[in-house]
């Protein structure tokens, strides 16, 4: 029912009999500003958050955090940015007050980490906050606000720059307090979000003490060096430079190479202009970089950092500002995938002992070098494709030797006398040393694998590298990812060459996977694999990859059926020929078991320092583990 408006009791004219009165009624303004903070401030690491890009907004050099009871019976915030008036210190704690957008035209170019207005407020709404502040060159005053209720501007005294300390968050809402973990689990989220806050800002020196312990302690570094710091030297040893640059995006960071992963993907850092975020359009663009060089379940780890004009991303799309949104979202993914894939694109053993963004000069339009006028088209169509293999144009061609005709090795050398057997000897014809000296492709010289020494158990080789450490391949994890990537620059260059059988073979298999492989015999055509249905439950052969050698197909076959079984149809066709591409790789290549001689060692060692991804095989698990100098010295107690 419609009230007329001249009856409405707020207006001192009373409710007629049989009228209802109003329903809605306007909340007290304590009431709206403690509902509002539960979006900004859910636990102390959000105050924390808050409170440090505020201090890096005011153009701090030193940002000091303080926790006691994991933020939740106080947290300090200390900087020495440009701090504040009296007159601007009043407004600070009222709603939706800011001095980063100046305009309304600036909301769809933010350049700041904070722009709403919100979180002093929400935070002086379920605490107790009092703010002291100093500009360079001014007195200092203080203000002090309780469960929402704000005191007066007051002199005080403080150095330059500006003191948040809040206590008791949450006593105005006891309901949240409850919901908290413990001090331990609270304080531990507000140091991961000064952390990586330390990470987008490597020129500012943080600290942060809890409960009177140092938990982080960080003097001003460059990007690389605060990475090694944040993420460690295993990190900064294991990762490769990622650089790309394009008219509407800057990229560069680290990333690890795919021996060096996490169980989760706490470790992915993703900076976009100076503003840590968890999108999940990068993170997806960094799964599918990673897709076929790790095993799955683990994730990898990376620290990139992306500069974008302001005006091609919106920072306003989730409360925390964790999300964003991009005006050429494909460009981006596409970029980042192909910037991530051309870095881990490195022979196995590159870069091994190397960090930094020292990774020397950018393909022209690529990664670093003059900006490509195709982006983002380009980016976003080809190189963004989910599961592109390697394009052959980026491939280094890999020395002849190893796999040349279908890894159709030599005879081994004639073995010599029985070496003398330790007590703890491996089985008989384990262990083989070479009769002579390897013998390395021409022109090719010792790379970072090394020279090999011998083969153990027919499987691995063992060779020792320049520096001394000791690389031990697994050889058909190796010749899995050499034979993957033939076929792989082969199949982008139109097709894998395909060996006519003298005579077809019939392969019986269930009904259902003959079926889906008859389907599929143009897609698989392209694989080097001619096949046809042969009657109900029956596969007739006519050719297989030139690249396998002459193995049975009936294997081969099975093994495809149930990967094309696997992927639904809406599976992108490039990654379902990718799936069947590493099964074909696994079937073509040199099992364990097979003796190798000095020669084939040598070539294969060299072949994978010259093919991209070598570092683990199609299925992610790595191709080779080194134990350098300190790894020996630890494993034998010498440190």
């Amino acid at each position: 029912m419609i009230i007329p408006r001249g009856l409405c009791r707020d207006r001192g004219n009373p409710i007629p009999s049989g009228v209802s009165p109003p329903v809605i009624r306007r909340l007290p303004s304590t009431t709206a500003d403690r509902i509002a903070a539960g979006e900004v401030v859910e636990r102390p690491a959000a105050a924390v958050k808050e409170l440090v890009e505020n201090a890096l907004d005011a153009g701090a050099r030193r940002v000091s955090v303080t926790l006691e009871g994991g933020g939740i019976d106080r947290i300090l915030v200390e900087d020495d940015g440009r701090g504040m008036g009296p007159d601007d210190l009043a407004l600070c704690i009222e709603r939706h007050a800011t001095s980063k957008l100046p305009d309304e035209e600036t909301l769809f170019r933010i350049a700041t980490l904070g722009f709403r207005g919100e979180a002093l407020p929400s935070i002086g709404a379920v605490s107790r906050l009092t703010i002291t502040t100093r500009p360079r060159e001014g007195e200092a005053h203080a203000i002090h606000v309780e469960a929402g209720r704000v005191g007066e501007v007051a002199p005080a005294s403080a150095a330059p720059g500006t003191r948040v300390e809040v206590r008791d968050l949450f006593f105005a809402t006891p309901a949240r307090r409850k919901f908290l973990k413990t001090p331990g689990t609270e304080a531990s989220h507000a140091v991961e979000a000064v952390r990586r806050l330390a990470l987008a800002w490597p020129e500012v020196g943080f600290r942060v003490a809890v409960d009177g312990r140092t938990a982080l302690d960080l003097p001003p570094a460059d990007r690389a060096g605060r990475a090694a710091a944040l993420l460690g030297p295993d990190f900064a040893a294991a990762s490769v430079a990622v650089q790309g640059s394009w008219p509407d995006l800057v990229l560069e960071g680290l990333a690890a190479l795919p021996t060096h992963h996490r169980a989760t993907s706490a470790e992915q850092h993703l900076v976009v202009n100076r503003r840590p975020v968890k999108d999940p359009l990068l993170r997806a663009a960094l799964r599918v970089a990673y897709r076929d060089v790790l095993a799955s379940g683990r994730y990898p780890v990376a620290a990139l950092f992306l500069e974008i004009p302001p005006d091609r991303v919106d920072v306003n799309v989730h409360p925390m500002k964790t999300e964003l949104r991009f005006r050429d979202a494909g460009g981006v993914r596409g970029a980042l995938i192909a910037s991530l894939r051309r870095a881990l694109g490195t022979g196995a053993g590159v870069g091994m002992a190397r960090g930094g963004w020292d990774a020397g000069p950018a393909p022209q339009g690529q990664a670093g070098g003059a900006p490509d006028p195709a982006w983002p088209s380009r980016a976003g169509q080809a190189m963004e494709a989910a599961a592109t293999p390697w394009p052959s144009n980026e491939a280094p061609a890999a020395p002849r030797g190893f796999a040349e005709a279908g890894f159709a090795f030599t005879a081994p050398p004639p073995p010599g006398p029985a070496p003398v057997q330790p007590r703890f000897a491996l089985p008989p014809g384990a262990f083989t040393v070479p009769a002579e000296a390897p013998a390395l492709p021409q022109g090719a010289g010792e790379g970072p694998l090394g020279r090999p020494l011998a083969q153990i158990l027919d499987t691995y080789v063992l060779a020792e590298a320049p520096d001394g450490a000791l690389v031990l391949v697994d050889q058909h994890a190796a010749h899995e990812r050499l034979t993957h990537e033939r076929l792989s620059a082969q199949l982008v260059a139109g097709g894998v060459r395909s060996q006519p059988l003298l005579l077809p073979a019939v392969v019986d298999m269930p009904a259902g996977d003959a079926a889906r492989l008859a389907d599929r015999a143009e897609d698989l055509a392209r694989l080097g694999l001619e096949i046809e249905a042969f009657g109900p439950g029956a596969i007739l052969v006519r050719a297989l990859p030139a690249l396998l050698g002459t193995p049975e197909p009936g294997p081969i076959l099975a093994d495809i059926a149930a990967e094309l079984a696997e992927w639904e149809e809406s599976t992108a066709l490039e990654r379902r020929l990718d799936a069947a591409v590493a099964r074909l790789a696994c079937h073509g290549s040199v099992r364990a078991g097979r003796r190798l001689n000095a020669a084939e060692m040598a070539a294969l060692l060299r072949e994978m320092e010259a093919t991209p991804r070598a570092a683990t095989c199609s299925h992610g698990r790595p191709t080779f583990l080194r134990l350098g100098p300190g790894d020996l010295a630890r494993m034998f107690g010498r440190t």
